[in-house]
């Protein structure tokens, strides 16, 4: 694994001049584009809630789909090292945010990762994992609010061993 300084470039453009720019709050729209060299473009806009369209990502989605994700690409390669098979791996991830005339801000996102492995691995090791993926996930050791992971493992085909 390489350390060091890693550096990641995006490119945001607002698509939602309505011809007048932002002349008042509810003249203009909140959809951007986020780039980047070699990927597909994403659609943003903001949240419902503040006049964004629901179609589109907004960054509170894009937040909590960060923090599941590393989580997740940790808890593998963790996994692998370990010699525990993972099969399928499913996150229903879901973020809090307070929002205030002064300022919003997150107050927790809960990760639900679903987790099932091969039969026959150690499930206790398997279950032991998901805290030390937590704590080298580099989203959630970013942040100032709790990330909290809430995992099951099963066995493939069902059942205990």
């Amino acid at each position: 694994m390489a350390h060091g300084e890693h550096k990641y470039r995006v490119s945001v453009q607002w698509t939602g001049n309505r011809g007048t720019g932002t002349s008042g709050y509810r003249e203009y729209g909140r959809d951007h584009v986020i780039r980047a060299v070699n990927k597909p473009d994403i659609p943003g806009s903001s949240d419902p809630a503040f006049r964004g369209d629901a179609a589109r990502w907004n960054p509170e989605d894009l937040l909590v789909a960060s923090a599941s994700a590393c989580h997740e690409l940790w808890y593998l390669h963790l996994c692998s090292d370990a010699g525990i098979r993972v099969v399928e791996y499913h996150d229903e991830a879901e973020g809090t945010m307070l929002d205030s005339a002064e300022q919003g801000r997150f107050t927790e996102i809960v990760l639900h990762p679903r987790v099932v492995i091969r039969r026959g691995d150690d499930r206790a090791l398997a279950l032991e994992l998901h805290h030390k993926a937590h704590s080298q996930c580099y989203v959630a050791n970013s942040v100032n609010f709790p990330i909290r992971c809430e995992p099951t493992v099963d066995f493939e085909g069902g059942g205990d061993d």
